[in-house]
């Protein structure tokens, strides 16, 4: 069955290829980078600068974003008085993507060297959206001279028993099928998106023009969906293995998360960090998977007060 799906995709990607990288030139084209390429382990990581004296603050966003993501929420509250720093995880947005970049320890050495770069010799309050979140915690557990404070928003910290995955990273994260099945996400993806949209903010509005500003068509390029479903399938593994490693952090931590979120369940994944480590936990009755929209005062207010401590 797996054979004859494979065929029929191969198919279809061969005939899409054309479409996909004319979609490719048209997204990049609308949304160029907009930051500096910083040479990190052989590879670039693209990352967008806010603001130029001040406290550090690196922000790392989730699965199928890019670091725009914050440039019109988080960005404009913190540049006038902190350097904020807004990075590309590895092969999403203009990042290069290095071997075995699934692993949450190399994407956490990729946003170190974007510090050890930019920062030199500063401690950091790192700010990270659900998978990024994940990447945040890890770069505090490999890299703990680095980070000042943890913000984490509506992040994806432990296990969660299986399931819940989109069906479309399992064609997209093989290393054979993928590259085929991904030429055709030009096609349907970007018309799937508001219902995508509305999902993670429930049972907040998503905010107008969401889609435009933070760039989200440059996840249908099929190198970009690749690593995204990559990320995805590996990510639950890896977790399982990091979070046993919780108890060795040693910097305050926020956690903002919505009770609403039916994106990740909050008790399966802030439930069980607060078991492990002292967690200031911030509960949003009205927000879901996307609390530094709805509440990017109340974020932007505790990432002063951690980077002012």
């Amino acid at each position: 069955m797996l054979t004859a799906t494979a065929l029929g995709i191969c198919a279809l990607g061969t005939g899409a290829c054309v479409t996909s990288t004319a979609y490719k030139n048209k997204v990049e084209a609308a949304y160029p980078p907009i930051g500096k390429a910083v040479a990190v382990g052989g590879e670039t990581v693209h990352v967008i600068q806010e603001g130029q004296a001040g406290p550090p603050v690196l922000m790392i966003h989730g699965a199928s974003a890019n670091a725009r993501e914050f440039t019109w929420t988080l960005a404009p509250r913190l540049e006038n008085t902190h350097r904020v720093f807004m990075a590309d995880r590895p092969g999403h947005g203009y990042s290069g993507r290095p071997e075995d970049a699934h692993n949450l320890g190399v994407q956490a050495a990729q946003m170190a060297g974007v510090l050890d770069a930019l920062a030199p010799g500063e401690k950091t309050v790192l700010v990270g959206h659900s998978f990024g979140g994940a990447v945040a915690l890890r770069v505090a557990l490999d890299r703990p001279d680095l980070v000042k404070a943890l913000v984490l928003l509506a992040p994806v910290t432990h296990e969660w028993g299986g399931g819940g995955q989109a069906w479309y990273n399992s064609f997209a994260a093989p290393p054979l099928v993928g590259p085929v099945f991904s030429q055709l996400l030009p096609l349907v993806g970007p018309g799937q998106l508001g219902n995508g949209i509305d999902g993670v903010f429930d049972p907040a509005p998503a905010p107008e023009n969401y889609s435009e500003n933070s760039a989200i068509g440059l996840l249908f390029r099929p190198p970009n969906f690749r690593a995204n479903a990559r990320d995805m399938k590996a990510l639950e593994d890896q977790l399982a293995a990091q979070s046993k490693r919780y108890g060795e952090l040693d910097m305050p931590i926020t956690v903002f998360s919505g009770s609403g979120d039916t994106v990740i369940s909050p008790k399966l994944h802030v439930g069980q960090l607060k078991k492990q480590v002292a967690v200031n936990l911030v509960i949003l009755p009205q927000e879901g998977h996307m609390p530094h929209h709805g509440e990017g005062e109340a974020v932007a207010d505790a990432i002063r007060r951690l980077a002012s401590e």
